[in-house]
């Protein structure tokens, strides 16, 4: 094979119309692919009706198995340039073998987001106390995620806040860090045009995948607390709900006495999207960047969120309506970003700025492939000065590499165990 080689470990099969991460997983697979590359995408996961069909897009699909050394014959065969491994738990399983077998290959981990900021918050939530960055100090999520993050020659981070968390709580060196937020083409004038006007939208929404706990928390919330506020001022409103993977208790809530409508999974989530007035998302906690948020103002729709749900979106450029965290005030400002046409007016240019300004495509992408040239360039002399990443796969390598070899040899033996009882059973 050619050196022109990506290989991307995922923990899932990439779901664009699911989720904000399947749309950016596919955004990296398109920009390799865009320069000639020749992309793999091997998981763990099992098939999903609606993961991409990597295969009619020329990616080769590989399926591989965890504690396995089968995957070390695999990207032997491949001989990548580079890996990416897609979220911190996929480079703990995995990180270790691509080391040994392939030492010279460029190792990216794709954050999405800080899962240790977001499994703080939550904790935070449920368990009723403030939280403070500083208490990640703490957290074996973070010792862990930060470890992987050192691990690698470079971590894409998707938010200029978690940024400044990396490097200013956790003196991760801006060496191993690369901003690597959405993407969009710039909007411009003609496609404005097309957009329903304020009068030609109706309705509340909102949108996310379940299986995101932060997403599904915020449909809970709304539920039991917002919606109940704003209803009582605009009785004949609706809110619409969508979104993959909505378990029973969600579905339960549809109530159309109430106006609060479970719609679930969508096929075309811009085009309901644009069609609607408002949407709503008053995240709890979170990190990362929020998809619905991004996608709201590509297509002309103002929000109301929650400061976490803005986090590190807008760069401190008026916001695409309102953000606020406390439920009487929530509710307010939906409803005059709902029925005051010129407010909505101006949250609409708001968004459109924000976009054009914080996510242009052609720069954010130039800058990643720069990125990677000078990274692939330099890479001995990266690592040399990263002496604590290498110390955390030395110990990986020693622990991990047999914690593995054990559980693959113990799972061999079971399987062997198990044949011989089926042999006997049918004699």
């Amino acid at each position: 094979m050619h050196q022109n080689q990506v290989l991307i470990i995922g923990s899932v099969w990439p779901e664009p119309k699911s989720s904000a991460a399947g749309i950016r997983m596919m955004e990296l697979i398109n920009l390799f692919g865009s320069k000639g590359w020749q992309v793999s995408f091997a998981s763990p996961a099992a098939d999903s009706l609606y993961a991409t069909d990597l295969n009619a897009i020329e990616v080769n699909k590989i399926r591989i198995k965890i504690n396995d050394s089968g995957f070390n014959e695999i990207v032997k065969n491949i001989k990548p340039s580079i890996v990416i491994f897609d979220r911190f738990i996929i480079e703990e399983q995995f990180g270790w073998r691509v080391s040994e077998v392939c030492p010279n290959a460029l190792r990216i981990l794709n954050t999405e987001d800080l899962h240790c900021l977001r499994r703080g918050r939550h904790k935070a939530v449920k368990e009723l106390f403030q939280f403070k960055t500083e208490d990640l100090l703490n957290s074996n999520d973070a010792k862990r995620e930060i470890a992987s993050i050192l691990r690698c020659d470079l971590s894409l981070v998707i938010s200029r806040y978690e940024m400044r968390i990396l490097q200013n709580l956790f003196k991760v060196s801006k060496n191993l860090l690369h901003y690597f937020p959405f993407i969009s083409d710039k909007i411009i004038d003609t496609e404005r045009i097309s957009w329903p006007s304020f009068l030609k939208r109706q309705h509340f929404m909102t949108i996310g995948n379940f299986l995101h706990e932060p997403n599904l928390d915020s449909v809970l919330y709304l539920q039991r607390v917002i919606w109940p506020l704003i209803r009582e001022q605009l009785p004949e409103a609706e809110l619409h709900v969508f979104g993959a993977y909505p378990p029973a208790k969600v579905l339960l809530l549809n109530n159309p006495e109430e106006g609060f409508y479970i719609k679930g999974r969508i096929a075309d989530a811009y085009a309901v999207m644009q069609n609607s007035r408002v949407c709503l998302a008053p995240l709890r906690f979170g990190a990362g960047l929020k998809g619905k948020l991004f996608e709201a103002m590509r297509c002309g729709t103002p929000s109301v969120t929650s400061h976490i749900g803005a986090e590190g979106m807008h760069h401190k450029l008026p916001w695409n309506g309102f953000i606020e965290d406390e439920p009487i005030k929530f509710a307010a400002k939906a409803v005059k970003l709902y029925t005051n046409e010129l407010i909505w007016n101006n949250a609409q240019n708001n968004g459109v700025k924000i976009v054009n300004e914080c996510f242009n495509k052609e720069d954010i992408l130039l800058n990643l492939i720069n990125k990677l040239d000078e990274v692939r360039l330099n890479l001995k002399e990266r690592r040399l000065k990263n002496f604590t990443g290498a110390m955390l796969m030395h110990h990986t390598m020693a622990g991990t590499k047999y914690m593995s070899r054990w559980i693959e040899a113990k799972n061999s033996i079971e399987s062997e165990s198990s044949n011989i009882n089926f042999l006997d059973d049918t004699e």
